[in-house]
């Protein structure tokens, strides 16, 4: 049996320091975000419509605005509107007068259960305070088999998940800067396969497997392979240019901020003002969207999410063609025989 070699403790110790650093400031970085985000959530600015000229809908609109920071109306030109609103994921519910003197507040759930919950309180409340009656109708309810309305991110997660675990595993295999364009393109090919087998997979087990929901499996499935190439896009690029020290960024966009930052088991309006925006940009929080879009609401709704994961794959494919031309090519310069990638190869260029 081969001996290891005895390298100098100055030799590796370095660059050991240096990725432990890495792994701790990431970890800490994980505690932080989480934590910092998840653990004291307080709804605020939550989206109801009302249609302008609706007095008494307005007027009660108006009182829990006095008394509460947890709503934000929005106004309607007319009962259309708003209703594509709530279709739309504009807003959680619609406020609005009955001809028999009352109100009726319609929800969507699968938007957010959380959410719709606290709007169905502020609006009972204020209904009992001024004595109106109050009926709540649920026009997008969540699937009974979800209740939490948790299916969505969590297979976000999986999907994003598996997307940079792919780059990561043919970044140690093969180097993580192709060295032509041409092998470049054969990874892009390897990632879209990639994609669609999982997508299709992660649809499947939220579907016939677990029956969670029992219908829309391949417009799950189209959004999990998007949502997935996204990802191994994006790592990929980012490894490309920086190695394997390019993981641990990956990790802190697609994971420590990505997750908690895409609302993870809660509406983005229940997360600190520093995370609230976040889940419009960032893969996870677009694909969990994207997700309740195809599943629950008006293909209207999809419009941002999906633009979105396409401006992330569009940026990961130029970013790895880039640092193909640059690092890859050096590389394959430095080492013109055909061999295995060398662990210099999977570092930054200096």
């Amino acid at each position: 049996m081969d001996e290891e070699p005895d390298i100098p403790v100055r030799a590796w110790l370095p660059r050991a320091a240096a990725l432990l650093l890495g792994t701790l400031a990431l970890a800490t970085g994980f505690i932080a975000a989480y934590v910092g985000a998840l653990h004291d959530p307080t709804p605020r600015d939550m989206p109801v419509g009302v249609v302008l000229g609706d007095q008494r809908a307005q007027a009660v609109m108006a009182a829990v605005r006095r008394e509460t920071d947890k709503i934000e109306p929005v106004e309607y030109d007319d009962p259309a509107a708003a209703d594509d609103g709530l279709t739309g994921r504009e807003v959680y519910g619609v406020l609005t007068s009955t001809p028999q003197g009352g109100l009726l507040l319609t929800t969507a759930s699968a938007a957010a259960p959380a959410a719709t919950e606290v709007v169905d309180q502020v609006f009972a409340e204020a209904a009992r305070r001024g004595d109106l009656p109050l009926t709540v109708t649920d026009e997008v309810p969540v699937e009974q088999s979800d209740p939490r309305g948790l299916v969505p991110f969590y297979l976000a997660v999986g999907y994003v998940l598996g997307g940079y675990l792919a780059a990561t595993a043919l970044g140690l295999r093969t180097g993580t800067a192709p060295r032509s364009l041409a092998r470049a393109g054969l990874r892009i090919a390897a990632f879209a396969a990639y994609a669609v087998v999982l997508g299709v997979a992660g649809a499947l087990v939220v579907g016939p497997v677990l029956d969670v929901w029992h219908h829309d499996v391949p417009a799950v499935a189209a959004v999990g392979a998007l949502a997935v190439f996204a990802a191994a896009m994006i790592a990929s690029a980012v490894q490309g240019w920086l190695g394997l020290l390019g993981t641990g960024l990956v990790i802190l966009l697609l994971v420590v901020l990505g997750n908690p930052g895409s609302g993870g088991i809660y509406a983005p309006e229940f997360l600190p003002t520093w995370l609230r925006g976040m889940h419009r940009w960032n893969v996870p929080g677009l694909t969990t969207d994207l997700i309740k879009s195809a599943v629950y609401f008006d293909r209207r709704s999809m419009g941002w999410p999906l633009a979105g994961l396409a401006l992330w794959v569009a940026v990961g494919v130029v970013g790895l063609l880039t640092a193909t031309l640059v690092r890859g090519r050096r590389a394959a310069a430095r080492h013109p025989a055909e061999m295995p990638p060398t662990s210099d190869d999977a570092r930054p260029a200096g």
